[in-house]
Formats: C-alpha cells, sequence, structure tokens
C-alpha cells in the first residue's frame, strides 16, 4: 500500500463549449480528510462524479487505491463511497431495510452482509431507528443513513457531497465527529463544503477550485504558511486615541495597510519577526499603550479569498 489512496492527473471534462473541468491535479493520502472548494457551478460536483465512475472526462485520469477509474472501474468502484448531495430515501423503506437493499446492491451476501449492516449502524448512531421508516428521518438523521449506505462495502475513499448542507449545528458537529473518527481508522474522506469554518477545524488539506481549474492544493498549514509570507496580518488593541494609533502604524515600514477591525487594528505587515518586534518596541517608546500585539492565523476563508477572484463560469 502507498501513502496516496487518490490521484488526480489532468482531469479534464467539458459540456459544449463550457470547460467545467480544466486540467486539474491533486493528490489526496491515506487517513486524510480534504476539502474541496470553490463556488458553486465551478467544477466539484462534475470532479466527483469522474472519481465515483458515474461520468467519464474528456482527458486526464484518476487513480483510487492505485487503480485507473477509467481501465479499471469495477476496482475502484470497490474502493471508493460517493455520497451525493442529496439524499433520497425509499417509500416504504425502513432503516435496515434501505441499508440491507444497498448492501444487496454492493454484492453482500449471508453473514458479511449483516455485520456490515449492524457495523455501519452503530458507527452512524442509527440503532435505536431501524425500524424508522427512511423517510421519517430528520435531515441530520437522514445524513447519517446517507453516510452509513456510502460505507457498507467499507471503501478505502469517501467522496462526500455537501454532506453539512441544511443540517443545523448539533447535526452539523455531530456530522464532523463521524469524519474524524473516519479518518483515525485509516479511511480518506474528499469533502465539498461551503461552511469554511467547519472544514478548517476538520481537514487535514484542501483544494480549491475556481473556473474549472485548480487553484491550490495541499496542507492548510503548509498554505496558509505561504499566505502569511506574502504578507502578514498583526492585530493591535490601544488604550486611549485609536486615531493616533493609527497614524503611526501607517507610517511604519513594512506597513501596507491599517485597518480598523471590532475596536483593534489589523496590520497589513510585510517583514519579518525582526521587523514586528522592532515595531512594537518604536510604538511603546511612542508613547502608545498596547494591550494585544499578536500575528492573526489565517484560515481557510482567508485562504479562500485570496485564492479565487469570484468569477463564474
Amino acid at each position: 500500500m502507498t501513502d496516496t489512496i487518490l490521484e488526480v492527473r489532468g482531469l479534464v471534462r467539458s459540456f459544449g463549449k463550457v470547460r467545467a473541468v480544466d486540467d486539474v491535479s491533486f493528490t489526496v493520502g491515506r487517513g486524510q480528510i480534504f476539502g474541496f472548494i470553490g463556488p458553486n457551478g465551478e467544477g466539484k460536483t462534475t470532479t466527483m462524479r469522474v472519481l465515483a465512475t458515474l461520468d467519464l472526462p474528456d482527458a486526464g485520469d484518476a487513480f483510487v487505491d492505485g487503480h485507473s477509474v477509467l481501465v479499471e472501474p469495477r476496482r475502484a468502484r470497490e474502493r471508493i463511497g460517493f455520497m451525493p448531495d442529496k439524499f433520497e430515501p425509499y417509500q416504504n423503506l425502513s432503516v435496515t431495510q434501505y441499508l440491507d437493499f444497498f448492501a444487496r446492491a454492493y454484492g453482500l451476501r449471508g453473514r458479511t452482509r449483516l455485520a456490515r449492516i449492524r457495523a455501519v449502524s452503530s458507527f452512524c448512531g442509527l440503532d435505536e431507528f431501524a425500524d424508522r421508516p427512511s423517510t421519517g428521518l430528520s435531515k441530520g438523521m437522514g445524513q447519517r443513513l446517507h453516510l452509513a449506505k456510502t460505507m457498507l462495502h467499507d471503501p478505502a475513499l469517501l467522496v462526500l457531497d455537501e454532506p453539512a448542507n441544511g443540517l443545523d449545528p448539533r447535526a452539523r458537529i455531530e456530522f464532523r465527529a463521524l469524519l474524524a473518527e473516519l479518518a483515525a481508522t485509516g479511511k480518506s474522506v474528499l469533502i465539498s463544503s461551503h461552511i469554511l469554518a467547519e472544514l478548517s477545524e476538520t481537514c487535514h488539506g484542501v483544494v480549491v477550485i475556481e473556473r474549472g481549474r485548480l487553484v491550490v492544493t495541499g496542507a492548510i498549514s503548509d498554505i496558509a504558511k505561504q499566505v502569511k509570507e506574502q504578507d502578514e496580518r498583526i492585530l493591535v488593541r490601544v488604550l486611549g486615541d485609536s486615531a493616533a494609533a493609527e497614524r503611526f502604524f501607517a507610517a511604519q515600514p513594512f506597513v501596507r495597510e491599517v485597518i480598523p477591525v471590532d475596536g483593534r487594528l489589523e496590520l497589513v505587515f510585510q517583514g519579518g519577526d525582526d521587523q514586528a518586534a522592532d515595531m512594537l518596541a518604536r510604538a511603546i517608546g511612542a508613547g502608545l499603550r498596547i494591550v494585544e500585539y499578536v500575528a492573526r492565523d489565517v484560515d481557510l476563508e482567508e485562504i479562500f479569498m485570496r485564492a479565487t477572484q469570484g468569477r463564474l463560469q
């Protein structure tokens, strides 16, 4: 086994004159959760459908645990679990019957089928809902059933398209905990979402796409470091005359911009640690009463805003 569970190479998919996916390449490691983010209509779902062998690319390929989705689609399909963005419960089927139907569709038989149904039901917290109609679940429990169905054949990679869409805060937190447990067991997850703050807490890495093209990919910590090297954001809070403090910092070397934010000043700073320390010393020497002076962490929202330009196809 290699450390890479998913490798996407030069994927291209067009619909008429619109190139929905334009030469996209990225990798996801074993046991990692990668966020797949970008504006609506920018190629995320198309890419996921190609990975799930539900659509064919015009060029390029993708490998799931070393198996090509084009050359070995059956082998790739055995190793991937695809959870579309819409859950479709079946009429007249209970939760257990729903899982049993899909377990049979996956080719599971006998004791293996029953064991997998029990395992995914327990993992997703569905045991007490076993006899409940699949159409009578709340949004959150419906998503748990959707995930359980996706996990029945024990895939190495889960591809989840907007799984937290429409969930209430508690359901989102619980769903996030399930993903963390999956990664802890060695499963890999590629998840698309517009809730970037939650992805920051869950994901090891990120793939950012815009207008069908890859903008940036890699570990969040590595991308954040690159962003901070371009310009750091220092948050400053002072007692007394904030206008005087704003004028002082605006005149300092390496400060490109001063932005008042919620009673503090955000400095767009292009120097290093030595320059930041020198500036703090000068501020104190100038009589500014500084009670907070800290570098602001770079989160996924800032990475997304810096990487993309907001242009739609």
